[in-house]
This record gives structure tokens, sequence and C-alpha cells, in this order.
């Protein structure tokens, strides 16, 4: 199968955090970060694994290759055995310049949450709440020492 006219109008969708339009074929992200692997950019782009990798932009003597505008190009890996992931802005980009699909759209499609992001989501909203406590705190002193000669001085008896 060419890179040509192959796909042309072509939807691509995969879910993501946030969304950036770009065109229209839609893509979207997995929890690394908002990055999708090798199979999400199979699905979406619509090509078997073996093109995927064809398409992409490795090199067995280089570990991060310079950017190639004509290649898919992943992100930063630190380790040779860390798997191929890539953002759905370049798998958007890489759909539209090189495969020609003519509108490309990245979409967004919220994650379900996870057990982290869950407790994330109550370790800032309890930071919230200690915040407008503090804030409401009449004559509050301006650092801690402050407030510590305060707390010592209500507390010594009178001479």
């Amino acid at each position: 199968m060419g890179l040509g006219a192959a796909g042309l109008g072509q939807k691509v969708a995969l879910p993501q955090e946030e969304a950036a339009s770009v065109g229209s074929a839609e893509v979207g992200s997995k929890d690394c970060e908002g990055l999708i692997g090798i199979d999400e950019v199979q699905k979406a782009l619509n090509r078997s694994r073996a093109s995927v990798y064809r398409y992409t932009n490795t090199d067995p003597r280089n570990l991060n290759p310079p950017f190639n505008p004509r290649k898919l190009n992943p992100e930063y890996r630190s380790d040779q055995k860390d798997p191929l992931m890539f953002h759905p802005n370049e798998v958007a980009r890489f759909a539209r310049d090189v495969l020609r699909i003519k509108e490309v759209t990245v979409e967004v499609l919220n994650s379900p949450s996870t057990a982290t992001q869950q407790l994330l989501g109550a370790i800032l909203e309890e930071l919230r709440v200690i915040r407008t406590r503090l804030d409401h705190l009449d004559g509050r002193p301006a650092d801690l020492s402050a407030r510590r000669d305060q707390h010592d001085q209500g507390a010594r008896p009178a001479a």
C-alpha cells in the first residue's frame, strides 16, 4: 500500500486528555502523559503493524534520531527496551503531511480515571480546603517564626 491518496478523508480516533484541532483524522492518547503506543497508532491510521514500524523514525545505532518530517517520530526514549510512544499531534501531522489524509483532527476523549488520579484529586481538594481555611485566619502572621512568637507570648505567664 502506497503513501499517496490511500485513506483520503479518513478519520483517526483515539482517547486523549486534552484536545487540539489540527484539521480531520481524529487522534487522542493513553495515560502515559498523553502518549500512544504502536497498537493505537496502527488502529488510528488503519495500517498494519509492519507499516507503522516502516513509517517510524528509528535507527538501531541511534536511540533518539533527529526529527524527520517524512517519518513518524516517536517520543524520547531513555533505553532501547522502552516501547515506542507517540504524541497524538505527531500522529496527526504524519497522517496529514505524509499519508495525505486531508482532514485531521485531534479529538479529546477523557480516559477513565485511575486510582492514582482519584487519590491525587482528593489530595488537591484537601489542599484547597486547607488554603481556604488559612486565608480566612484573622491577623495571620506573614511567616512561621512570627506565628511561633505570637503563640509563645500568649502562653507565657505574666511577670
